[in-house]
C-alpha cells in the first residue's frame, strides 16, 4: 500500500517540486496539495494522511501552529508531520519539534532524504537531517526548553546514554548498530526502553532531551 502524504507550501513551485519527487516514488503517493496552514489543516483532518508534509513558513496559519493542531500533545490520534524549511537556524524548527513534529529537513536535502523521513514518519519513526541535527537542536537548547526537562522513570544505563548521544547527533538505526557494533533489533529495543523512560513519543523527542539535559556537547 502506498504511503499516503499531503503537501503544504505557500511557493508554488516548491510545493509541486516536493510533490512531484515523493510522486515519483513507488509506494508513496501525494493525496493533496495546500498553499497556507488552514488549508493544510482541513485536508489532513478530512483525508487523514500517512505524513503530513509542511513548510514552516506559511500564511494564515504557520507550520508551527498547523504542526500542533495535528499532531500537539493534547491531540487525541495525532497524524505525522515532518516540517521542511529553507534556514537551517531557524527559531521556529525548535518549536515545530516540540508541537509534534516527527522530524525537519531543509528544503535542499535532496529526493532521498526526503523520501527516508516520510517512510520514517509513517512508520512511526522521526527523522531529523543528520547535517543540521547538532548545529540547530543546540542552538536552541540554549534558550531553554518550554519546561523543565522530565526526569527519566529509570536510571539510564551506561548503553542507554550512549544511544542517547548517537540519536541526538542524527544517526539513524543502522549507523548506531555500526557505530557501536550492536545487532538492528538492540538498538530497537533501546531506543524503546529510552522513549519509556523519557516519556518521548519519538527519536526527535530523545535528541531534544539530551539537549536540554547536557548529555551532548552543543556546538
Amino acid at each position: 500500500m502506498s504511503i499516503r502524504v499531503i503537501v503544504a507550501d505557500d511557493q508554488e513551485i516548491v510545493r509541486t517540486g516536493l510533490s512531484m519527487i515523493l510522486d515519483a516514488q513507488p509506494d508513496i503517493e501525494v493525496i493533496g496539495e495546500a498553499a497556507d496552514g488552514r488549508r493544510a489543516v482541513e485536508l489532513a483532518r478530512r483525508l487523514r494522511p500517512d505524513v503530513c508534509l509542511f513548510d514552516i513558513r506559511m500564511p494564515g496559519l504557520d507550520g508551527i501552529e498547523a504542526t500542533r493542531s495535528l499532531a500537539g500533545p493534547s491531540v487525541e490520534d495525532p497524524l505525522a508531520v515532518v516540517v521542511i524549511t529553507t534556514f537551517d537556524l531557524d527559531e521556529y524548527v525548535y518549536a515545530a519539534l516540540r508541537a509534534g513534529a516527527r522530524g525537519f529537513l531543509l528544503k535542499n536535502a535532496g529526493a532521498h532524504l526526503l523520501s527516508q523521513a516520510v517512510h520514517a514518519a509513517a512508520s512511526g519513526d522521526a527523522l531529523i537531517a543528520p547535517s543540521i541535527t547538532a548545529r540547530l537542536l543546540g542552538a536552541f537548547a540554549r534558550t531553554g526548553p518550554a519546561s523543565p526537562p522530565a526526569h527519566p522513570v529509570e536510571v539510564l544505563t551506561e548503553r542507554e546514554e550512549q544511544i542517547l548521544a548517537t540519536v541526538a547527533r542524527g544517526r539513524t538505526n543502522n549507523e548506531i548498530a555500526d557505530e557501536l557494533r550492536i545487532s538492528l533489533s538492540t538498538v530497537k529495543s533501546h531506543i524503546a526502553s529510552l522513549m519509556a523512560k523519557l516519556g518521548a513519543r519519538n527519536r526527535v523527542e530523545i535528541a531534544m532531551w539530551a539537549y536540554e539535559t547536557n548529555r551532548v556537547q552543543r556546538p
